[in-house]
């Protein structure tokens, strides 16, 4: 699926053209096609899927008026972009699930409070990484004297990308899970991070790492990124 955004003459389409359908939603315009793509179901897409549908079970009918109130209006507060850089908003649903489905998926609980702070917890731009073929392992280097780093109930998600070509620039998928920081308070957590790899590396491919901050109170922030050229 892709997001659109018209002008120059056309200001909105709907139906099907070929094997393309225009359709919008709420976060905006976007194309899909008529056809179903193909579904891998692998492990890990079972248990990400088992775990939004727990997730969704429970936002119905274990939390409270006052606790979907609450998530509802993080929402409304809360600015997103999509991928063509509109602000947009999400649901409260949405967020409860964005937030939570790695915690859950992990074993980590849930968070089932709204956020009562109306911000995204800030991204690391110090993040940093090396990969060794030898080892088969990340070393992942983060800024330990942010706020969730000594907060208790906070997450440092990390996840690695398929490694590509050196000459490649850009990178957007796939990304597989590959470990977590566990917030200590009083602190301090230690950086750098050492994990195994689950996408094979070999000496001078190009790796991308992605990593995301849940602070306790369940907000979850926006990825950010860094990339290395894989050593021996």
């Amino acid at each position: 699926m892709a997001l659109v955004a018209y002008g120059g003459g056309i200001i909105q389409m709907s139906g099907s053209i070929a094997g393309n359908t225009f359709a919008h939603n709420k976060s905006g315009n976007y194309v899909r096609a008529r056809t179903k793509p193909v579904n891998p179901n692998t492990a890990r897409q079972q248990t990400i899927r088992a775990a939004i549908a727990e997730l969704t079970v429970h936002w119905a009918h274990t939390l409270t008026a006052n606790q979907r109130t609450a998530w509802n209006l993080y929402a409304d507060n809360v600015n997103m972009k999509n991928r063509l850089g509109t602000i947009i908003h999400l649901s409260g649903f949405n967020h409860y699930i964005r937030s939570n489905t790695t915690l859950w998926a992990l074993e980590k609980g849930r968070k089932d409070n709204g956020p009562v702070v109306f911000e995204l917890p800030t991204q690391d731009l110090t993040l940093a990484v090396t990969a060794s073929e030898a080892a088969q392992q990340l070393s992942i280097a983060f800024d330990i004297t942010k706020d969730w780093a000594a907060e208790d109930g906070a997450y440092l998600w990390l996840f690695q990308g398929q490694p590509q070509n050196p000459q490649r620039n850009f990178f957007a998928g796939p990304w597989r899970y590959v470990g977590f920081v566990q917030a200590l308070d009083p602190g301090p957590v230690v950086s750098p991070v050492v994990v195994n790899v689950s996408f094979p590396i070999g000496e001078l491919q190009r790796q991308w790492i992605y990593a995301r901050i849940i602070r306790a109170d369940g907000r979850l922030s926006e990825a950010f990124r860094a990339d290395c050229f894989c050593a021996a």
